[in-house]
């Protein structure tokens, strides 16, 4: 508590000298967050993690070993002399303490796993820290905490997260190292880009509204590309038809007389099947029906969506204007005082 104490009186000094010239920027990590979505961390981790694991086994068999002493001289004992239950009690009890031993040894705070962890972690710590520090003289910042450690933060807005910022950093790094010139400067040039949004976010939520505007297009343009594939397929359909009949008249295999006797034949034919198969008839007009619904909700899709852009679009005008209006009031308050 005394901790936090004196960090809050030391920002609070620092933000009123500072605070004149330029306001004091803040920002905070996670440092458990950041390590656990460092590759380099998590393999080390894993490796330590099998370390341990083989060391409890070892523990494991240790008492084991001494368990079935203790069982063996609890039943022998009625027939073993006084002189050979001291010495297998001394025995169990010098495994006892070779077991006590082993375990300070593996798992104390002076421990193997404590030491080796911290070799492990030491520079992955050491590159997340002068990550931080890029970050902090690029972007201007006055104090970076953090969040993971005995500072006790009572509410911290996500905008100040620095955490994946950092992240992206170090993964940044890690690329820089596999790619040739050519690639490493679209990458830059990409990284620019993000730095940029992350900056702004303003820019960010625009970006979004336009990315969700390219996806309706390609929705609509999607739609009608199957509509007019439908239309070319079925024109297709009518003019092979009607190449055929030409074909037949014009060989002379099938008579114009005989062409209309069969297609009235057919169509006769065709009336007669509908009488006798209403369920067929109606199955068409169900995947007719079906066809318009599919159309209706289509068409509902696109206009939720046009809606939804233009609701985004709406909101964005009205905070700039209302941005636009307190910076006035600011700037005519300011004129106020000076006077």
């Amino acid at each position: 508590m005394k901790n936090l104490l004196f960090i809050i009186l030391f920002l609070t000094v620092n933000s009123f000298v500072y605070g004149q010239t330029r306001g004091v920027k803040i920002g905070y990590i996670d440092m458990e967050y950041i390590l656990q979505n460092v590759p380099d961390y998590t393999e080390a981790k894993n490796q330590l993690e099998l370390k341990a694991q083989k060391w409890k086994q070892e523990i494991d068999v240790k008492k084991n070993e001494i368990n079935t002493l203790k069982e063996s001289l609890k039943t022998e004992k009625v027939l073993l002399t006084k002189e050979l239950i001291e010495e297998r009690e001394e025995e169990i009890a010098f495994l006892e303490t070779e077991l006590i031993e082993f375990q300070q040894k593996r798992f104390g705070p002076l421990g193997d796993l404590v030491t080796q962890k911290a070799v492990l972690v030491k520079p992955i710590q050491d590159q997340v820290f002068s990550a931080i520090q890029d970050i902090a003289e690029a972007q201007k910042y006055d104090f970076i905490l953090d969040k993971s450690s005995d500072l006790t933060l009572l509410f911290a807005a996500k905008r100040h997260d620095l955490s994946d910022r950092v992240i992206r950093t170090l993964t940044r790094a890690e690329k820089r190292q596999q790619l040739s010139n050519k690639q490493l400067k679209a990458l830059e040039e990409q990284e620019r880009k993000e730095d940029f949004v992350d900056d702004n976010p303003a820019l960010a939520e625009r970006k979004k509204i336009l990315e969700e505007r390219k996806s309706a297009r390609d929705s609509i343009a999607e739609l009608r590309k199957a509509a007019a594939e439908l239309k070319r397929k079925e024109f297709e359909d009518r003019r092979q038809k009607l190449l055929e009949e030409r074909e037949a008249k014009k060989s002379g295999t099938v008579s114009e007389k005989s062409s209309d006797k069969e297609e009235g034949e057919a169509k006769k034919e065709e009336e007669t099947t509908a009488e006798k198969n209403p369920e067929k008839d109606a199955a068409k007009t169900k995947a007719e029906d079906d066809k318009v619904k599919a159309q209706e909700a289509r068409q509902k899709l696109i206009d939720d969506r046009k809606k939804e852009i233009e609701e985004r679009k709406k909101k964005i005008l009205e905070d700039r204007e209302a941005a636009k209006k307190a910076r006035e009031e600011k700037a005519k308050e300011n004129t106020e005082n000076k006077d």
